[in-house]
Formats: C-alpha cells, structure tokens, sequence
C-alpha cells in the first residue's frame, strides 16, 4: 500500500541514519547523540530546552485518559524469570548462537556485547529462533540513557528485530510498549519511533496497546512538529550545498505523520470522536503554523484518513473547511491533495452542509488576512463544486444563490477576492458544460457583480485609469505596488470574459440569445475594457441603428456617449477611436445642413465634443483625423467658430512645448509617441503632434486663401508663430517654411503658391539631396581609401613629423575629420527634410492666385485685364467693417476717381529714390494685404541668431529662391534693407552659425548659401543707398581669397552680375578685386569662373575706364598662369599616376575643392580645352580695350609669356598664339576692322592688271599690279582677318637728257612718261634687301586652278567664330513642344529682350554666316537676329521668327532641326511653371539658358503693363545643362537680372556656353579647331607644298601644334612653384631677363641650344621694328 511504501522508505533511512556528530558551541542545534565512531568523545550537554526536554515529556509522562489495566512490563519480566516460566531453550539458530548469546549477558566488555547483538539481530531476521525474548531481557540494558550510543544504537536495533519477531504475545508486545515509552535517551526519539512503528506492524497490529497508541502519537506529534520547527529556523541558514540533504527532524516528523494515517487506515477502531477531534486539532494547528508544502501534504492526508476511516466532529467541520479551502487556494503544489479531500468530504454525508458553510463564509465575510484566504479558498472550491454539476456524487451548486454569495463577499474590498471573483465568472464561459448551465439564467446580477470588480480595475492607487489594453502593453512597470498588480489581473480578467462573451454574441443569432441586450448593456458599461473587435461591434452597432443621427430622440446622449466610450478614451486602441471618429464626424455632415435656429449652439457644442482635448492628444493617427476635422469646419464656418478651432488645435502645439524640454532631441520624442503596437499608429510617418496641427494649419491657409482673407491671415500669423518659436518643434517649424518658402505673388501682387522653388544647387551643397548624398557617400570612402595606402606607405615619416611639430598643436584636422565621419551617417538618418520634397504642402496647389491676399496693395492698383475674371469678382464678408480695399470693379471705379492725383503722383514719379517711392505705397492693415515684412523679420531674426539646423539649413536653401520673387516683397523694402545688413555683417565678421560638426557640412558650405542669397538681395538695388551697394561688392570681394576657399566661385558670379547691376560700385572695387583673384590663381576648380568673369568685364568698359598698365597686367598674368596650368597638366597626370597611383588626377587638388556645387565635375582638370581657348580669348579681348597708344607697349610681354620651353630646352609657340599673335600685329596701331578689296579696281578703269602671290611669313600675299600708271592692290590674308590696300607708285617723270634705253620694249615710245612695272616689283621694293635668309623668303605660289580653288577656299573660313543659339519664347502654361514651337509671337518684355540681344539683319543675300538660316528663299524666316564684335559672331535661331505652318508642319520639324542642332537655346520662360530640361529631346542640346519672369504675368497683363513697370521688371536666370555637363556659368544657380542688362548678361553667357559646348563635343574625336586656326593651318598646308625642295627639314618656329611633356623632376618643381607663384612674384619675375627655368609663371625665359637668348621673341615681338 502506498502508506506502508512510504513507511519503509522511511524505515529504511532510519535503519541506515547515522547519529549526528557533536557541533561546537558555535553552532547551536538541537543535539543528537555522536556517532559510532565518537565512542572517546563526551557529549556536549544538552539544552534544556531542546529535544530531550520535549522527549522527557513525551516518554515520562502519561496520558490521562489511562487504557485499560494491564500487567506491567516488570511483572512480566518477573513471571518470565521464574521456574517453568521461561523459555530457556534456544534453538533454530545458527551454530555460534549460543555463543553470541552469553556475550550478550551482563557481564562481558561491552564491545563484545554490541557485537552479539548486532549478530544476534541478523540472525532474528535470518532464522526463525526461539526464546526471542531472553534475548531482548538480556539486551535491554543497552538502550538505558547512560549506555554509550553506539550501544543504545545497537540495543534499539535488536528491540526492533524481537519486536519484529512473530512469536510475541499480546502482553510481551505490551511490555515491549511500555518499554518504548520509559523514559530514553532524547537522541534515540527516531529508534523509538522506528521500534513501535515495527512493533505496530506499521499500524497493522496494536494488540495489548491499541487503547494508547492514538493518544501518544497525538502527543508525539505537536511535540515533534515544535521540535522540527525550531530545526529548521536553526539551519536555514546552511550553505546551499546541505539544502537538499534530509534533516534527521524532518524525516522523522514525516515517518510520525505517516505512521499516525497508517494506524487510522489499518486500525480504525482506535479512531474515536474524541481522537479524531485531537488529531484535528493538532493537524489543523500545524497547517496554520507550517509553510513546508511537505508538512501540508502530510496533514491533509490525515485528514483524508479521517474523512475516510472516521467521522469529523461536527464541531471541527468549519476549521477543516476553511483550512482546506485555504490550501487549496493558495498552495499549488498541494492543490491535487487537497481538492481530493475536499471532494471526499463533499462526497460523504456531510456535502451539503460542506456547500452551506462555503456560502456562509462568503455571505458574512470578515476582513483580516485570516478571512481573506479563507474566502478565497472557499471560491476555488465552489468554482470545481459548480463545475461538476452535482454530478458524480457532489452537491449542487445554485447558481442564484451562488451570485449573490459573490455580490456579497465583494463587501470585503479585496483586491485578490475581487480577481477570484472575476475569475470564478470567468469559469462560467471556458467549459461548455458549465456554459450550459448559466444559459438559461438571468445574468443581470451576474453583470452587476462583474462591474462592481470593474470599478476596482478602472483606477488605480495614483488615481489612474488601468485599462486591460494598456496594462497588458505596460505589465513589466517595476514602480507599482502588490494592490496596483492585483487591480491589473482585474483588467485582465474582464479582458477575457469580455472576449468569451463576444464570441458567444458572434457565435449564436439575436433570437437565440436571450441575453444579448444584457451582453451590449454591460459592453457599454465596460467600455474602457472592450477589446478591438468588441469596441468596433459596439460603435457598428450604434451605426447600424442610427443611434447618433438627429432621427434619434436620444441622439445627443448618444452622440457624447460615442465619444466619450471609444474617442475621448485615449486607452482605446488608435484604430476604434478613428472608427469611433469617424462615425460622429459622419453626422457632422447631416447637422450642418440642420436648421441653426432650432438650436444655435448645436455647432459649437458638436464640434467641442471633438476638439476640446485636443491639446492632450498624443496619438498621431488620430490627430491627424481631428486635425482634418477640423480643416473641414474652419473651412465653413463663421468666425466665433473659426476662432475657436484654431484655438483648440493650436493648444497641442502649447501642450507639445510644455511637455518637450528645450534642446531635447525631436527624435527620441518620436519614438516615444510611436511605441504604440497597432497598425495603423505604424503607418504614420514619424512626427510630433505639433507638425501634425502644423500641417493642418497649412492645408487652412491653402483653402482659405482663394476665398477668405480674414481667416488666412489669423492662419498666417499662427504659421509665422510657429516658425519663429524657439520652443515649438523642430519638424513643425519646418512644415510652416514649407508653406512659408513657397508663397509668391504675381505681377499684380496677388499671394499663390508654388510647388518648385529651384533651389535643388544649393539642397545639394548641403547634401540634401539623394544624389549629394551618395556622391558625397563615395568621395569619403576614396579618400578614406586613399589615407589609407597613403599612411602604409608614409608611416615612418608621419611619426617622425608627430614627433617635431606636433607638440605645439596637439589636436589638428585628422580628430576633427574623425569626428565628423563617426556620426555622419547617423547624422543623414535624422535629416527631417531633403529636396525635392513632393509632398511639402498636404494638398496639390495648382498656382491659382488668391483674389483676396496682396504681398502690397498701392494707392491706386492697376486695372486688371479682362481675361482675369476671378480678379473682379472678389468678395469680402467684412468690407463694412474694415479699410476701404477695392472688392469689386465698381469699387475700383470709385477708387479710381477718389485718388487720381496718388494716381499720378505714381505714375510720373520713376526719377524719385527708393524711399520717397515706398512712401507712396499703402501697405493697409486690412485682411488683403499679407504681412511679408513680418515674415522676412522672422527669417532674418533667424539668420541672424541662429537656431535649431534643420531650421536653419531650410531657409538657407529656400530663401534665395524666394527672394527671386521682387512682388513678393515689395511691401517690405525695410526688412530687405536689413536682411543686406545682417548678411553682410555674417559674412564680413564670419560670425554666421556653424554647422554641426556630425552633419559633414563646412562653415563653407554655409558661405556658399549666404552669399546666394546676397546675391538675390542685389537685385533690390534700386532700394539701396550707394554706401550699401558698396558693402555689398566689398563682402563678394572679401569672399574671394577669404579662410573659405570655395565661396570664390560663387562670389565671382555674384560680381559678374554686379558688373551688370552696380557698375558704379563695381568700377571702386576692381583693383582689389583683380589683386583678390591673383592670389587664388593657384585653386584649379575657379580657373573657369575667373576667366568668365574677365571676358564679361573686358566687355564693360566704362568700369575699367581708369585702369593703367600694371591693371592691365595683372589681368594678362592671370590669364598666363591659368595657360601654363593647362600646359603642364598632361605632365601632371603622369606623376600622379606615376607617384600615387590612387590620387586624382589634379595636382592642385584640396580638401575644399572635392564637392562644388552641384557636384559638378571640375571643369578646369575635365576640360582644360575650355580653359585654353577660355585664356586665350579673355587676352585677345582686353588687348583691344587697351587704349591703341599703350597697346605696342604691351606686345613685347605678352609675347614672351605666349613662348614656352618644350622638353628638349627649345622655345616653341602652339597654333592659338601664333593666331592670338597675328591678331595683334593687326590691331597694335589701328583701330579698324577689315577691309575688302575694292570692286572698281579693273581693266576697264586701270588697264591690264597682273596678279601675283606669295607666302610671307604667316600670310598670303596677292599683288594685283597696273602694268600701267602705278596703281596696285594688295591682299594680304593672314589667319586673323583679311586687309585690302591700294597704292599708287609715283613715278617722276625722267629729265629730258635722260636716253631711251632699247631693252624697255615694252615701254611705249608715244607714252615716254608711262612706266611699265610688275607685281614683283611691289613686293621686293616692300620686303628686305639681299640677303634673305632661307626662312625668311617669300614663297612664290603659282597661278593655277588649284591655287584658285584654295584661295577660294581659305576665303570661305570666316575670319570670326561664329557661334548660332536657339531662342525659344514659352507662353502662358505651355508644357509641350509643338504648342511651344508654334508660338509666333511673345511678350512685350520678351520683343525687348531680342531687341537687346542682337540687331534684326535681313538674311537674304546675306555675306556672313548664317548658321544654318536659309539667306536665298527666306524660308527660315526674312530676318534673323545677329551680333558680332571683332572676334566673335552670334546668329539667334529665334523661333518665333521663323515660318509656322502647323497644316504643312504640324510637329514644327522646320523649326526644331534648328534649335534640336543647336548646342546652346535660350529658353524665354513666360508659362508661370518651372521648366524641364527634357522638354526638347535633343543629343546636341547641352545647355539651356532659362529666362523666367520674377512675378508671373499673363500675356495680355504683359501687353498691358506700363513702359515704366517694363522697365523696372526683373527676370530670373538660370543655366541648366544636361547631366553630366560641367558647371560652366555664373548663373549654375539662379540669378536675377533687371531687363536693361539681361540681354548683354545673357549673350555674355550663350557665347561662353557655345564655345564650351563646341569643346566638349569633340572631347573624344579630337579638338575644336578656330576659324583662325584653320585659316593658319591653310596657309601652313599651302607653305609646305610649295617651299624650296632644298629648304632644311627643320620646321619653323610657327608650326609647333602643341606641349610636350616635361620630365618628373622639372614638373615637381614646376607644381611646387605653381603652388608658391602669384601674379605679383609673375610681374616681377617677367621683366627680368635671366630667370630659371623651373619658373612656371616665366614661360619663355629659357633659350635651347643653338639660339641667341630672345632669339623667338625677337621673331614674334612686332613691336621692336614696327
């Protein structure tokens, strides 16, 4: 049986227990006896209050309830002593039986002793003897107190077998009890126990004692458990290595335990009323005390053996239910033992009294811990006895009366009670069975109960809302105390009742379910609760049957009801507050059409019900949706309401303030506000509530705008709000720039918006762009790369260098270029905004002007064009109550009448200043005119001081664009006057923010910005005093050569459009800035843009109109130095490859210089072509403004610096100089253009003409010579140009004495004063006398058809590069090609543009050429427009004048194979939308020059415009190229030009881009070859054909096409002096006749071997012998 199996066990372990070893005082325990092996040792004395005091008592005190009378054990001893009476006889042993026996008598040592009795006891088990009890009389002394214990130990043993022994009597057993229970040794309570437990025969058999055995066992019993306790208090601080070894206390106190249950079950006899109530008593006692799983295990199934044995007293029946109720709560691990007596006693007679006292503990509950586990045990079990149905024996369970027992323990106020509560309902819906159960009842009250626990649930002890969902998110919070964690498992609970019952509501139909209103009641009351599903059931529910429409009698209850249950909620998931949302502000819809005089309020307070916390609203998706609510009632609604909305979504950008510290980072506020699990939170993008109430701001003003200016502008100061604050958020502030950036006014000054603000050049300077990004991405992983093979390869020399200089400068570029790189990356991840940005406005703008909003509204505006309908019919609600501003056409009548004389004080006053002119504006206060000045204040303000870098890089990007826009602003001409101010302070005192050292952005890159937008503030000159317009040149100077070194380029932009604007200012600072650009001639990547600038200001005379000599020369040296960089880079290329293989190409490459703007390629290193010709054309020009007495004076030093030593130490000159050279000689001392021979030159007017031609040095020479009269012409063609001259020889007439010589046969004897001479004659009375030199001859050219057609030919190059532009006119919202092209007309401005931009020239017949333009049938159109200065030729393919036959050509094709061939079109851009590149397909576009008004017009507005307001009118340019095209212009980024000097700007810039163009497209074929080079090379071609066959092979100085390369070694000296020279050391070292050769800067010092020094200049320097 299982308890004799345990017994055993237990039995086992004592048989095999060792005694404990004495302790030291140190360590006070309940002491046993030592062991076997201690026999030497004393005992230490033992407590008093220990173990043998509480066996003493056990073993020396009676029962006094005494058993029935029996013999003594000494009696009975006695009567076994005597005569006959004893068994002496020992027999069935083994052989030494006997002899074991007499050493076991008294008498013998007593180690001979223990060892018979050990043998003794084996043999007991082993044989069946005889006379086992004179062994035990023998033996008995052994287990008296005083015996050592190895002897106690061996005497109880042999107790053990003899009582084991089969052959005892019921006396002898009673003696043997009795012997047991005399006093012993306290240590030896275990041997005891385990001899009566043998004795007992496991409770088996209790023969002679059965009427004491339960009263001792009872005794035993407490007194063990005290025993036990108080071990295990002493030992519970053991090292864990003893914890699991079984104390000899607790094995005992558990064999007690088992051998009581074993007496009951085998022996129940023994089990009376008044025993088992003892029992109870003592096992009930140590339930309460113990908290050993092992102990409560042991005590129920005493208990089981009661209940199933015996009877519980009636009296003992409540203790024992609530102890075992209590037990089966609370302890798990003894749940199955005790459940199991539970349903043995509910089973038996007494179970419905066992459910009647479970309900009383419920119905009369007492606070106190005590109570507490009681009634919560008393639940667990009525939760199993309800769940069995009364099936199986159990009793039933009612469940009416079960309800309200639960309604009435809820007076408890326990948390734990109040889950076992829900928990217990809870159970009613998990079982099927159980479920059948409850369907037929009235659930009401069952409902009452589950909100009673509810309201626990619903606050927590910081007064809270617990809600299931959100403690179910939030279960792992730490802070929150035991009462706190209970009220969550209350949540939880009702959590999943709530889903059981809506899977019950899901599962069975409406007619089924007689308790689904019930079910949706308590829904409703539970709300807080519901999960997703349940809550969306509801809100349908409310939908289906139209609870919340006017229909409805209740529907306002119903209406506050929705949103206070499922939106105002905010525990709610986001999902069913949308859904919950989105129903009510569907009857928004029907009750703003409801009649506002039944109820006046019932707007406002419908709308309260949804904004009114708004500003506590953290959840983004459903701000969003509020904030779209809200968008649609501003929209229509009247003020008071306008107003208030405003105000309700305004206080989450408050709320937003108070909540975030200043300076915390946005983004971690963004992943607080999104840690929501539901999707659609997920969906959102990430942002803060204040962008959300931002953006909803912005798509107000963009609705508002076209139909109310009162609303706008309170929306407008909100915005400006927003975007000034410090504290707002910092993506909120960048959704109001958005908005803000993008306004624009037309020429009428009405507010639009505009989606593109073209600011994508500098979006990309600072890598806002995707493209920056990654380019910028793979130059920091070359160069991170390139350090790398640098440092392996310098490593030693780098520590060397640490060593000597770094002591003085510890930290240097390297930790800051660490620095910037470690955090760049994670620095681009927080970029809150990159360009392009398609969705910057939350509603498509189509560009449409408001009729209501004016950036300026004059005294008298303009009379708008018919065309322009919404314009005339603007309305305005509050015109009574505010300034007179023109609503109406008839207003602008009256208007017109009531202020004519402003009118004309307007009109007539262009000659006033800027400020007289601005004080005839009135900028009203009314709704119509939009405060722009307050918003420049605000971006100025900004700028200046500074802020947070997202801030502050948008308005560096998006301001200069804006500020394009002159209608805009031009209400606030103070603010512009500061904005100059504070720009020019930044950029003068270099005290403009820095940028974050993360964000891989240089202080220069902000420059760069800075200056742009400098740069768009110019073009408001007209406002600026002259000393302001001074500042301005001054600052772009300082920008040149300043700590910055990539602002160069875009400050000599700015001055190239200075030159054109404030060329007064420009004239003042020319010299410094000529000696700026010569100390940066060393920066390649600027070579372009200084040279552009030079060409566009040799074009501008009068600004340089004082310069003398020395100006001049800086100009030439810069042009020099920038034609030997171009020289050398071939041998630059080769070192670089050569000494370090992973570098650039660029020797002159810096840091500064990897990313120019745009990313453009370096057009200086990629093309050096351009820069040659570039050079070369910027010297031709400004040799011509030289005045012509001073230009002889320059020749001698520019043509030393065009000569330049080759590698074999020769002097050698390339085909551009020698032409450059030629062009001189021809303009040194004359200022005119060519000549052309002269068409009356003939036989018929001069007699016979010969002609004859030579070659003379770099030209053709053509003699046509009268044979008679003198008179001759000659033509000499030189590669330049071509010069005709007529001359007459004077011949005397001969002295009458003078003979007639006979061989002048051809003389005429009748006409002796007539002279005969021939072509030849001309020509060597002109050139050297004898002797000539071989080189120095003139080449005869024979007179045949191969020399004509040569001639022929050479005459058809034209002696200027000719260059054609295409010029496209767009009008108003054209986008397509064909209706583009078609155009055959375009504005005024644009007919005044063309008029500037070349003369109109008739094309038939025409002599020059026409590129392309049919000059015979006109079909190309009657006049082209043209322009020419003395070395250049632009022909301007102008659509719009040429033929348009849409029937015969409807795709234009006449017109497109023109502009499709041109490389350069000039793009007149009046559509009002930004234009695209691709807009004409074309391989052989690769520049467009976009020209766009800076306040859109409509094409009859421009007709109607005044010629003043022309005039003043201002046009964006811009240069777009095609991807892949190097920067090439000062207009990369957008410019803005006035019409007086667009056309000279814009044909400065085609004439650049064509002739870059025409290098770049022979890149890879070869070079582009001039009209002078080609006329040089026909000459050469024809010199070489024709020379003396003996002349020497070596070619003439002239011939040279190229630069050879330099050895290594001379090139490193020559990068080293490159990068050492300026223009000053150049002009010095110039005159100097001796300098070295390793000079770059002089370039034809040198002399190779077999010349005289100067031998080449001599040559070339015209101006010795001229």
């Amino acid at each position: 049986m299982a308890g004799e199996t345990l017994l055993g066990k237990l039995a086992n372990h004592f048989l095999s227990q060792e005694p404990p070893t004495v302790r030291l005082a140190s360590e006070p325990r309940v002491s046993m006896s030592p062991s076997s092996g201690d026999v030497a040792q004393t005992p230490e004395p033992k407590s008093t209050g220990g173990l043998a005091s509480v066996f003493k008592s056990l073993t020396g005190n009676k029962s006094t309830r005494s058993p029935p009378q029996v013999q003594s054990p000494s009696s009975i001893a006695q009567q076994l002593n005597g005569a006959g009476s004893l068994r002496t006889t020992i027999y069935g042993g083994p052989p030494n039986y006997e002899q074991w026996f007499e050493q076991l008598k008294i008498g013998h040592p007593l180690s001979e002793r223990i060892t018979a009795a050990e043998s003794i006891r084996r043999a007991i088990h082993d044989y069946p003897l005889s006379g086992v009890t004179n062994v035990f009389k023998e033996g008995r002394d052994l287990i008296e107190p005083t015996k050592p214990p190895e002897a106690r130990k061996a005497g109880f043993e042999l107790f053990t077998a003899c009582a084991q022994h089969a052959s005892a009597t019921d006396p002898e057993r009673l003696a043997y009890f009795e012997i047991l229970t005399a006093p012993a040794n306290t240590d030896d309570f275990h041997l005891q126990l385990q001899s009566l437990i043998e004795l007992a025969c496991h409770g088996k058999k209790l023969g002679g004692f059965h009427y004491s055995i339960m009263p001792l066992l009872t005794s035993w019993l407490r007194q063990c458990f005290l025993v036990t306790k108080a071990a295990r208090q002493n030992t519970k601080h053991q090292v864990k290595s003893q914890e699991n070894l079984l104390p000899l206390e607790e094995t005992t106190l558990s064999l007690l335990f088992a051998f009581i249950a074993d007496v009951m079950k085998y022996t129940n006899s023994v089990l009376t009323l008044e025993s088992a109530g003892d029992v109870l008593d003592a096992v009930l006692s140590i339930c309460l005390k113990t908290t050993l799983s092992s102990d409560l295990r042991a005590c129920i199934n005493v208990i089981d053996s009661i209940i199933t044995y015996g009877e519980i007293p009636s009296g003992k029946l409540m203790g024992c239910i609530k102890v075992l109720c209590s037990i089966h709560c609370l302890v798990g691990e003894v749940e199955p033992e005790a459940w199991r007596t539970i349903s043995h006693l509910a089973g038996s007679h007494n179970g419905q009294t066992t459910v009647l006292l479970l309900f009383s503990i419920l119905r009369d509950p007492i606070s106190g811990r005590q109570n507490v586990r009681e009634i919560r045990g008393a639940l667990s079990v009525l939760k199993k006895l309800f769940a069995k149905n009364g099936e199986n024996g159990f009793p039933l369970v009612p469940f009416t009366l079960l309800v309200e027992a639960l309604d009435d323990v809820l007076a408890v106020q326990h948390a734990k009670v109040d889950a076992d509560v829900l928990q217990f309902i809870l159970s009613f819906f998990e079982d099927e069975e159980v479920m059948e159960n409850v369907m037929e009842e009235e659930w009401s009250a069952m409902f009452d109960v589950v909100i009673k626990c509810t309201q626990r649930a619903l606050e927590a002890p910081d007064g809270r809302l617990i809600t299931t969902r959100s403690r179910m998110e939030n279960s792992l919070i730490k802070d929150e105390t035991t009462e706190h964690n209970f009220a969550t498992g209350l949540a939880q609970t009702l959590y999943s009742l709530i889903l059981r019952l809506e899977k019950l509501l899901l599962k069975l139909p409406g007619t089924d379910f007689l308790q689904r209103e019930q079910c949706i009641k308590f829904f409703v009351g539970t709300h807080a609760h519901l999960p997703e599903s349940c809550a969306g059931m509801v809100i349908e529910h409310f939908m289906e049957y139209r609870y919340c429409y006017p229909s409805d009698q209740e529907w306002k209850a119903n209406v506050k009801l929705m949103i206070q249950a499922f939106f105002a909620d905010r525990s709610q998931p986001t999902h069913i507050r949308l859904h919950a949302l989105r129903a009510v502000t569907d009857v928004f819809k029907v009750v703003e059409m409801m009649d506002e005089q039944e109820d006046p309020e019932i707007m406002q307070t419908f709308v309260a019900l949804i904004l009114d916390e708004t500003g506590d609203e953290k959840d983004i998706a459903v701000l969003q949706e509020i904030v779209s609510f809200a968008v649609t009632v501003a929209h229509g609604a009247d003020d008071s309401l306008f107003n208030y909305v405003i105000s309700a979504i305004r206080a989450s950008i408050t709320s937003d303030r108070l909540q975030s510290p200043l300076g915390s980072p946005t983004v971690s506020r963004h992943v607080l506000l999104n840690n929501r699990p539901s999707s659609a939170v997920q969906s959102q993008a990430i942002q803060t509530p204040s962008n959300v109430v931002t953006k909803g701001l912005v798509q107000m003003f963009m609705r508002t705008m076209v139909d109310s200016a009162s609303k706008s502008l309170r929306i407008f100061n909100e915005l400006l709000w927003i975007a000034k604050s410090h504290e707002c958020e910092t993506d909120a502030r960048i959704t109001a720039f958005k908005l803000l950036s993008r306004l624009r006014a037309d020429w009428a000054y009405r507010i639009f918006l505009t989606l593109s603000t073209e600011s994508d050049g500098l979006a990309a300077s600072l890598y806002r762009t995707a493209g920056s990004l990654a380019r910028r991405q793979a130059v920091e992983e070359a160069a991170q790369q390139h350090r790398a093979s640098r440092n392996d390869d310098t490593a030693n020399s780098r520590i060397s260098r640490s060593t000597s200089f770094g002591q003085g400068h510890p930290q240097t570029r390297q930790p800051l270029r660490t620095a910037s790189g470690t955090s760049r990356a994670t620095q681009r991840n927080q970029q809150m905004w990159m360009y392009p940005d398609d969705e910057a406005l939350p509603e498509e703008t189509f560009g449409k002007a408001s009729s209501f909003l004016r950036s300026l509204v004059e005294v008298q505006e303009h009379v708008e064009v018919a065309d322009e309908k919404d314009f005339s019919k603007e309305k305005d609600t509050e015109a009574e109550t505010r300034a007179p501003v023109p609503a109406t056409e008839n207003d602008d009548q009256s208007m017109e009448k009531t202020n004519s004389k402003e009118e004309r004080k307007v009109s007539t006053d262009s000659a006033k200043s800027s400020d007289e002119v601005d004080r005839t504006l009135l900028f009203r206060p009314g709704r119509k005119t939009l405060p722009i000045n307050i918003y420049l204040d605000t971006v100025t303000g900004l700028i200046q001081n500074g802020c947070e870098w997202e801030v502050y890089s948008y308005i560096l990007v998006h301001l200069p664009s804006q500020l394009t826009n002159q209608a805009l602003f031009r209400g606030a001409v103070p603010q512009i006057r500061k904005l100059r101010e504070v720009l020019c302070e930044l950029l003068n005192r270099n005290s403009f923010q820095d940028p974050p050292v993360s964000s891989g952005i240089r202080k220069a890159d902000v420059a760069i910005c800075l200056f742009q937008t400098l740069n768009m503030v110019m073009s408001y000159n007209q406002h600026f005093p002259r000393a302001d317009q001074d500042e301005i040149v001054l600052t772009f100077v300082q920008g040149i050569g300043s700590t910055w070194e990539r602002t160069a380029k875009c400050c000599i932009h700015a001055l190239s459009i200075c030159c054109h604007e404030m060329p007064t200012s420009m004239s003042r600072s020319l010299i410094p800035l000529l000696h700026k650009m010569s100390t940066i001639i060393t920066q390649s990547h600027v070579a372009v843009h200084i040279l552009e600038f030079l060409a566009c200001l040799a074009r501008m005379p009068d600004l340089y109109v004082s310069f003398n000599s020395d100006d001049f020369r800086i100009i030439f040296a810069i042009c020099f130095r920038y034609l030997q960089y171009v020289r050398d880079q071939p041998q630059r290329e080769t070192l670089s490859r050569s000494s370090y293989p992973h570098a650039r190409n660029s020797s002159t490459l810096t840091e500064g210089s990897i990313s120019e703007s745009n990313f453009q390629p370096n057009t200086s290193d990629d093309l050096p072509q351009y820069v040659y010709a570039l050079a070369y054309h910027v010297i031709i020009f400004w040799f011509l403004s030289l005045k012509l007495n001073d230009r002889a004076a320059q020749v001698s030093w520019i043509a030393k610096n065009l000569v330049f030593t080759d590698a074999n130490c020769k002097e050698t000159i390339d085909e551009q100089a020698q032409v450059t050279l030629d062009f001189m000689q021809r303009v040194a001392y004359a200022d005119v253009d060519e000549s052309a021979p002269d068409p009356t030159f003939t036989p018929d007017r001069f007699g016979e003409i010969l002609k004859k031609r030579w070659i003379v040095g770099q030209s053709i020479i053509t003699v046509e010579q009268a044979t008679r009269g003198g008179w001759a012409q000659i033509t000499k063609r030189q590669p330049s140009g071509t010069s005709c001259y007529i001359i007459r020889e004077k011949f005397s007439r001969p002295p009458p004495h003078q003979s007639q010589i006979s061989t002048d046969s051809m003389r005429d004897t009748r006409q002796s004063e007539v002279n005969m001479v021939l072509p030849s004659h001309l020509l060597l009375q002109l050139t050297a006398s004898i002797p000539l030199t071989k080189e120095s001859m003139p080449i005869p050219l024979p007179e045949d058809d191969f020399m004509q057609r040569a001639i022929s030919s050479f005459d058809r190059n034209f002696t200027v590069d000719g260059h054609k532009v295409g010029v496209i006119y767009i009008g108003e919202n054209q986008t397509q090609e064909v209706e583009i092209l078609s155009n055959i007309l375009g504005s005024s401005d644009y007919t005044a543009f063309l008029s500037g931009l070349g003369t109109l020239t008739k094309l038939q017949g025409a002599t020059f050429n026409t590129q392309g333009l049919d000059r015979v049938g006109n079909a190309d159109g009657e006049y082209a427009f043209c322009w020419r200065d003395r070395v250049t030729e632009i022909v301007f393919h102008v659509t719009t004048q040429m033929p348009t036959n849409l029937e015969m050509d409807p795709q234009c094709i006449g017109k497109k194979r023109h502009i499709g061939n041109d490389f350069v079109n000039i793009i007149f851009n009046n559509s009002g939308l930004p234009f695209r590149f691709d807009t004409f397909p074309s391989d052989f576009n690769y520049v467009n020059i976009v020209i766009t008004p800076e306040s859109r017009a409509s094409f009859v507005a421009t007709r109607l415009r005044s010629t003043e307001n022309a005039k003043n009118a201002f046009y964006k340019v811009q240069v777009m190229s095609k991807p892949g095209f190097p920067e090439i212009s000062p207009a990369a980024e957008t410019k803005i030009m006035s019409l007086e000097a667009l056309p000279s700007f814009i044909r400065l810039l085609a004439l650049n881009a064509s002739v870059f163009s025409l290098v770049w497209a022979n890149r890879e074929g070869g070079e582009h070859i001039s009209s002078w080079r080609n006329r040089l090379r026909e000459i050469n071609r024809l010199r070489d054909r024709y020379k003396p066959k003996s002349s020497s092979s070596a070619s003439p100085p002239g011939t040279s096409n190229g630069v050879t390369t330099h050895e290594v070694k001379n090139v490193r000296d020559s990068i080293a002096s490159f990068r050492r020279s300026s223009v000053a050391n150049f002009l010095t070292n110039a005159s100097e006749s001796n300098s070295q050769r390793s000079s770059v800067l002089s370039t034809a010092e040198t002399v190779g071997p077999g010349i005289q020094e100067d031998g080449v200049v001599d040559t070339l320097d015209f101006s010795r012998w001229a």
